[in-house]
């Protein structure tokens, strides 16, 4: 047996750089990190005696004899990539629910793709695990989405990651002062808005528009090295919140899907109880609500949005790892 545990994500700045409508035409940058609430793939071979060679648990339990037959996507082309064909279970367990702007998918598909080279023995770099794992979402299912979140996952902790034109991707830590980090993490908030959302068609509208809203994405992308600079700096924290209002201003105009009469009532609620600023994290449409809060106007702005769920969050140091592995199970 083998257990995974592969970190969520929050994405600051540079969001939708990431995808190859942008990056084949300028270089992209994200900053993001991972935070402290997983995903836990679990793969187990069986021995011959089963009476289906594949038993994949998710939101449904599948009792499958070959691959095609597979409905989760990630799980059917994950298996056929690494040509699994022998009994094989694997089930998922997760801290937050899908489709909620963390990059819940990518991060199951990190974890996956690092179980299954585990499986086969095999050690491979972090970026070899995030590559995999994107290609099978962008390039095998053809899904409209960015790779920032496979790299975020995987990798961990605090990064910068730039989108070459070549589809290569470059990651660089992002310097930090451990106070300045510590003191940024204590005033970002999330707030669940009880809606979920399919990102890929957000991400296909807005794909579709790339040519239209370039200098938008680029507005965005131009915030990611100020916010990278304070958490070396430690110069006046609070701009923090400021960028991340800003980029939501941009963000939200990018298409009509983004955001929403209820989104952008919660969020004006939040400024108005002394939030700095913040943005909704992924796609847009619904999920959860980053705010950036000052501690003594943190109780006023959660008191106001107290109808949405609060989720305080760590910063995640250690991105995609194993934590179970059984060798017996290497043939």
């Amino acid at each position: 047996m083998i257990i995974t545990r592969t970190p969520f994500r929050i994405s600051f700045a540079g969001g939708g750089t990431d995808l190859k409508a942008y990056y084949a035409k300028e270089e992209g940058k994200v900053i993001s990190t991972s935070i402290d609430k997983y995903i836990y793939v679990v793969i187990k071979r069986q021995i011959g005696i089963v009476e289906h060679k594949y038993r994949i648990n998710w939101s449904k339990v599948e009792f499958k004899d070959s691959i095609d037959e597979i409905e989760h996507p990630i799980v059917r082309e994950a298996l056929r990539l690494f040509g699994i064909d022998f009994p094989i279970e694997i089930t998922t367990f997760t801290d937050i629910p899908g489709q909620t702007g963390l990059g819940s998918s990518s991060a199951f598909a990190v974890g996956l793709v690092h179980a299954l080279h585990a499986l086969k023995g095999e050690m491979v770099t972090k970026n070899s695990i995030a590559a995999t794992a994107a290609h099978i979402e962008v390039d095998i299912l053809g899904r409209s989405m960015g790779k920032q979140d496979h790299y975020a996952s995987a990798y961990g902790n605090l990064n910068t990651f730039t989108f070459n034109k070549d589809g290569t991707v470059e990651v660089e830590p992002v310097l930090y002062r451990q106070e300045i980090k510590d003191a940024i993490e204590d005033n970002l908030h999330l707030f669940y808005l009880k809606s979920k959302r399919d990102a890929s068609k957000i991400l296909e509208v807005q794909e579709q528009k790339t040519l239209k809203i370039f200098n938008n994405l680029t507005e965005l992308k131009a915030l990611v090295n100020p916010l990278s600079e304070i958490f070396s700096s430690g110069l006046d924290i609070n701009k923090f919140g400021n960028l991340l209002h800003q980029g939501w201003m941009i963000k939200k105009g990018l298409t009509g899907l983004i955001s929403s009469s209820k989104i952008d009532s919660y969020y004006q609620k939040a400024i108005d109880s002394g939030a700095i600023g913040g943005k909704l994290l992924g796609a847009g449409g619904g999920g959860f609500l980053l705010l950036y809060i000052e501690k003594k106007n943190q109780k006023s702005v959660i008191k106001a949005l107290s109808s949405l769920y609060h989720l305080n969050v760590r910063f995640d140091q250690g991105g995609t790892r194993i934590t179970y592995y059984d060798q017996s199970i290497i043939s």
